[in-house]
């Protein structure tokens, strides 16, 4: 699977834990791991609150694409 998103290095860039992300957005621990592995993703609406929990812009959530 691609590394769609940057959560996890975000995360570890501002010395915060997926348990602190799970229990601010009332998520499991569970989910959250699954987030970060890249194996699912967060729905938009949960992306933006992420970025404003971490005062980020979605856009540094995500990793950028590139056309071949």
């Amino acid at each position: 699977m691609a590394n769609i998103n940057r959560l996890k290095v975000v995360l570890v860039e501002q010395g915060k834990t997926g348990k602190w992300l799970s229990e601010q957005l009332g998520k499991s621990n569970c989910t959250v791991s699954k987030w970060c592995s890249n194996t699912v993703q967060p729905d938009l609406v949960t992306l933006d609150k992420i970025a404003r929990l971490l005062d980020v812009d979605v856009k540094d959530l995500l990793n950028t694409t590139t056309k071949e």
